[in-house]
């Protein structure tokens, strides 16, 4: 039976990684807006200041600057989260980057450095929240993945691979998550506008600002459910093409995204 848990702002804080830029930033900022105290991590302490200058009330936001890729970092400043503002109750483990990467262009040290935060940073994020929400019996976890993880795309080599992975591990953990009183959810949005998309060299469909990606996952923080994908025409097209035989299923996206042959 899936765990039916929804953290409030009575509850304790959010805590967003990522949270300088693109949806994490903007994430932070609506759950502020929604009464949150919210807990801002990324690396640069600047950006995290003057996001805290900007919080909408009635919540407000506390900058805990740390490197996802280190596990004592995160130790410390969810150490420091719960020391400062109080327990977290709800988690949005954000922190992502991406590197367009053709099969000419294959760098190992790009596709290992993105690991390293996409799918590092989550799992240095849930070492320390699962034992403390198991041991209140209660909370609230979210990985950003992306509808890039459904299914191999040109040039996200490294990048759909990584959300691939985040998925799976989300999938797996969910089951015992449950048992334990932790609400664990995956995000999976399409094209949103950030400094990481405007990378891309290819067409976008239904690209949406990420103010509205944010206002979107925090709706789905409120209702539950394991996936909160959008936009959910896009997310349907991608579930179904990634069905398709990959006689038909190369082809078609070498055909729409303008990459490649597709044979």
């Amino acid at each position: 039976m899936a765990n039916s848990y929804r953290a409030s702002p009575a509850d304790g804080v959010a805590w967003v990684t990522g949270a300088s830029s693109g949806i994490g930033r903007a994430t932070a900022l609506e759950l502020a807006r929604r009464g949150y105290a919210v807990a801002a991590t990324a690396r640069r302490r600047e950006e995290l200041e003057a996001l805290a200058r900007e919080a909408p009330g009635p919540g407000r936001i506390v900058a805990f600057p740390a490197d996802v890729t280190r596990k004592d970092e995160v130790a410390e400043a969810f150490a420091a989260i719960e020391r400062d503002l109080g327990p977290v109750a709800l988690a949005f483990l954000n922190a992502g980057t991406f590197y367009p990467m053709k099969g000419a262009g294959f760098d190992a040290d790009l596709v290992m450095r993105t690991f390293e935060v996409n799918v590092g940073g989550a799992v240095n994020g849930l070492a320390v929240l699962i034992p403390a929400m198991t041991g209140r019996g209660r909370g609230q976890i979210a990985l950003n993945a992306s509808v890039a993880g459904y299914g191999g795309l040109p040039t996200s080599a490294a990048y759909g691979a990584t959300k691939a992975a985040l998925i799976n591990m989300a999938e797996a953990l969910k089951f015992t998550c449950d048992d334990v009183g932790i609400t664990l959810q995956v995000v999976n949005p399409g094209f949103v506008g950030t400094p990481l998309t405007d990378r891309n060299e290819f067409p976008m469909p239904f690209l949406i600002p990420a103010e509205d990606a944010a206002r979107r996952i925090c709706d789905g923080f409120a209702k539950g459910g394991f996936e909160i994908t959008f936009p959910r025409r896009l997310s349907w097209i991608l579930k179904a093409i990634n069905h398709l035989p990959y006689g038909l299923y190369f082809p078609l996206v070498a055909r729409a995204t303008g990459v490649g042959r597709g044979r």
